[in-house]
């Protein structure tokens, strides 16, 4: 008993209600058409050929629908949804971000299996470089990621997905998800975490040594060079008149003072 396919596009299988089959894959500015699809380059959902809608709708596999794409040649993996079903039969059309997450080339084969992945509940990203510092708002950050989201479907632990900010674009490896390595982000309450940057360091802490400066005086030695003298200013008389002037005292020279030791020759009076 032989079988023959004669047909250019593989026929897709069914195992355990499950769709699965292998396409030649494409990058989306490949298809054909007037329409600018650089939307679904944003994204993470694929174009089918209509052949495809056919076979799950008879597996009724129902909304949303996932599937698992991988390239046996890497072994590589992802997850993806799908936006249309407009592709020429055995052909389907892949954002090119996917594809290099693939290790596709133009043409490749890509494995294309339907699946049911859990809501996300947290999520984690590093940014592949470390400019994503420069960004001051982390609100508009937070903001951004989540309107480049919606072109998603799910997300797959160690994919590189990208955000356009201030006209600048931004690689976010996804380095967790929970609660699987694979989830489903569609109508979800997921927590969102960041990493440091990839390549990032943090600065050396310097130990500044204090040291005193030229212009700063050390008044250590000043109290010792004048002595103590008590009681150096003039008086006043109770009476208004002015005190008769008096030859003031020759001055006390500094070395005259010895401090901590009694003149014995002092007499009162």
């Amino acid at each position: 008993m032989f079988s023959f396919n004669m047909f250019d596009h593989p026929i897709p299988r069914v195992f355990q209600n499950r769709f699965s089959t292998q396409y030649r894959c494409f990058s989306v500015s490949m298809l054909a058409g007037p329409n600018d699809r650089s939307d679904v380059e944003k994204g993470g959902k694929i174009i089918m050929p209509p052949s495809a809608l056919d076979q799950l709708s008879r597996l009724n596999i129902t909304y949303p629908m996932l599937f698992k794409l991988t390239n046996k040649n890497s072994d590589r993996m992802t997850h993806c949804g799908v936006l249309e079903f407009v592709a020429d039969e055995g052909i389907c059309y892949l954002p090119h971000w996917m594809m290099q997450n693939l290790l596709l080339e133009e043409g490749g084969l890509v494995q294309v299996e339907s699946v049911n992945l859990q809501v996300a509940t947290y999520s984690k990203f590093q940014p592949q470089s470390p400019d994503f510092l420069d960004i001051t708002n982390p609100k508009a950050v937070v903001c951004r990621l989540e309107n480049a989201l919606r072109n998603f479907a799910c997300l797959t632990t160690g994919d590189v997905i990208a955000i356009n900010y201030n006209e600048k674009i931004y690689e976010l490896r996804v380095m967790e998800t929970k609660p699987d390595k694979a989830v489903s982000i569609i109508e979800c309450d997921m927590n969102v975490d960041f990493d440091a940057p990839l390549g990032y360091k943090e600065p050396e802490r310097q130990v500044q040594h204090e040291e005193s400066t030229e212009g700063e005086a050390d008044h250590s030695g000043y109290a010792g060079e004048l002595g103590f003298r008590a009681f150096s200013g003039s008086g006043n008389r109770l009476d208004g008149k002015k005190k008769g002037v008096e030859p003031s005292p020759s001055p006390i020279k500094p070395g005259d003072i010895k401090r901590g030791i009694p003149n014995y020759e002092f007499k009162l009076g």
